[in-house]
Parts: structure tokens; C-alpha cells; sequence
């Protein structure tokens, strides 16, 4: 299982270095890779550590956005009903990268 991590200061920017340690004490989570995404004013940040199984690409790494960039997630990447809500988010018009 992977491991994921979050952090959100409302006064200062979130210490990349602090934040990157925190996220490295998962490293047994997820040895298969690592990603980070820091908001524009560096407030808010996601961390993960992958456990690759089922797709050992690069397009599964994370934290992953939506087309524009403008939503951020990450998550353990258990989603059962993927090539069903891939069908309907396609024939609403989002693209998969």
C-alpha cells in the first residue's frame, strides 16, 4: 500500500525539506518512487510513495492533476471501477494523460 502525506500552513510557506523528510519515513509504503506537488504560494503540499503493481509507468506517478492543472490529488490508487469511470469521464470530456 502506498504512503501519502499532506501538509497545509495558512501563515508560511511549507518547509520543502521538513516536508520531503516526512514523506521519506514512508519509504517502506512505497519503495517503487516518490512525488511531490507544492501549491503556486507553496502553502499547501502532497507527498506520496509509490507502490507500483498494476501500472509501472511513469504516467502513474503522483500527486496527479486533472487536464488544466487546476485539482491535485493523490491516493492509493485502489479505484476498482477504473475502466468504467475512465468511459464516463471521457464522454464528459476530460482527457487522461
Amino acid at each position: 500500500m502506498c504512503g501519502i502525506t499532506g501538509q497545509i500552513n495558512f501563515n508560511e510557506p511549507v518547509n520543502k525539506e521538513v516536508f520531503q523528510s516526512m514523506t521519506d519515513t514512508l519509504v517502506h509504503r512505497g519503495p517503487g518512487g516518490e512525488g511531490f506537488f507544492y501549491s503556486t504560494d507553496k502553502k499547501i503540499a502532497l507527498g506520496h510513495r509509490r507502490l507500483a503493481l498494476i501500472d509501472l509507468s511513469e504516467k502513474g506517478k503522483q500527486p496527479m492533476s486533472n487536464e488544466d492543472e487546476g485539482i491535485w490529488l493523490t491516493c492509493n490508487g485502489e479505484i476498482y471501477n477504473y475502466v468504467e469511470l475512465r468511459a464516463t469521464l471521457e464522454k464528459a470530456g476530460h482527457r487522461f494523460r
